[in-house]
């Protein structure tokens, strides 16, 4: 007889639930089936013919250390280069301030380490990142949701949450929002830097998005307007390689980053010098400000057929988030769609979507939205996919 050695496991493991997005992408990797649900860059975009000279810059600049242990607060060179990468979105650090991390799912997991114990509450945006959720869930959080509109987090809501509630911290993703595509407004974004600041909470504002900017202009992250009170993160997997798994954070001043940096030493010891040489020379030899453009022509007609299919197919009582950029749309039927009857028959007709309930703290909420990715498809396949949709639900 074998051992059951699941009678070991510790009680927080109960939280530790299995991607249910992991578990759709099974499906939707099946021969034949059109995707529409991962947050996957489209390999086009990958640098490929430049790859094989990145790398021979880096052997000829580091050799060696490109492959020996290194620094848990990051690659010194990554750093360096990292500081006028942050400043196109108004974040002013000097490389000391910065700490590399193993893409943003590394820092969210450390974060939650550090600052979450059982029952403290945590203020997330409801809907928010299921990432985030699943690596905040093992330290036993109580969420506690922002409410949103279509322009994103209502600040409102967020000052009377902090007052009634106290949260250990306050997670957001204000740029091309995953999974809804929103965008903070300047003046939002004001708004809650001065409510964080009046009331000393600390903010986690997740950026991976912010530079899939295909219209519109830029606007400056949050950090930029309450230094001391955010802790700024990005990450290189939605404009370099996620394969590599390179993301930045930038802590407030004090002892954050410290603990930070503690809490991965116990994980990893430090993300892979490798790729965060890789990474250096990437940003050092410009090739980033010249790819991104590129990146972004590449999406910016997939989100416009999105847009202009679901314009013709859905019913006009549904209602959808209209972004700028990044690489989300978030759909919502009237009362009484079922989704979940949705996604069965869009799965026998070889079309995958992530249900919106998966992005809920509140498991009852949520039940008649849907998450629905544009980048890693061509165009007629994008259409032919939104307008299987459009049939399915008009024929109920």
């Amino acid at each position: 007889m074998k051992p059951d050695f699941t009678r070991l496991l510790d009680p927080r493991t109960e939280a530790m639930a299995t991607s249910a997005i992991r578990e759709i992408l099974k499906v939707a990797n099946r021969p034949g089936m059109t995707s529409l649900a991962g947050g996957i860059p489209a390999p086009e975009t990958f640098p490929m013919d430049i790859l094989e000279h990145v790398f021979s810059i880096v052997l000829d600049r580091w050799g060696s250390s490109a492959f020996q242990y290194d620094l848990t607060e990051g690659f010194v060179p990554l750093r360096e280069a990292a500081v006028p990468y942050l400043r196109r979105y108004s974040v002013e650090t000097p490389a000391e301030g910065i700490l590399v991390s193993s893409g943003s799912q590394g820092l969210l997991d450390a974060i939650g380490k550090i600052l979450i114990g059982p029952g403290d509450a945590v203020a997330v945006e409801s809907p928010t990142y299921l990432g985030a959720l699943q690596a905040f869930n093992p330290y036993g959080p109580r969420y506690v949701e922002i409410e949103t509109d279509e322009m994103g987090a209502i600040p409102e809501s967020l000052e009377k949450l902090i007052k009634e509630d106290k949260p250990k911290f306050v997670y957001l993703v204000p740029t091309f929002q995953n999974p809804s595509g929103r965008t903070l407004t300047i003046e939002r974004r004001q708004t809650i830097a001065e409510i964080i600041t009046r009331h000393g909470v600390l903010l986690v504002e997740d950026d991976p998005y912010a530079a899939l900017r295909y219209r519109g202009d830029t606007v400056p992250a949050i950090k930029s307007m309450a230094p001391a009170h955010v802790l700024y993160a990005t990450t290189f997997s939605k404009v370099f390689a996620p394969g590599l798994r390179v993301g930045l954070a930038v802590p407030p001043p004090g002892e954050l980053g410290t603990w930070l940096v503690k809490a991965k030493q116990g994980t990893d010891l430090h993300t892979s010098t490798l790729s965060q040489a890789m990474a250096a020379a990437y940003l050092e030899g410009g090739y980033l400000e010249e790819r991104l453009p590129l990146i972004c022509a590449h999406y910016a007609p997939r989100l416009d057929a999105m847009l202009e299919a679901m314009e013709e197919s859905f019913p006009s009582d549904w209602s959808w988030s209209r972004p700028e950029g990044g690489m989300f749309l978030w759909a919502e039927g009237p009362e009484g769609t079922d989704i979940p009857d949705l996604y069965e028959k869009a799965l026998a007709r070889n079309v995958a979507f992530v249900p919106g309930r998966y992005f809920y703290a509140d498991p009852d909420r949520g039940g008649r939205t849907m998450r629905l990715n544009f980048t890693n498809a061509d165009l007629d396949v994008l259409r032919k996919a939104v307008g299987t949709l459009g049939e399915l639900i008009r024929n109920g």
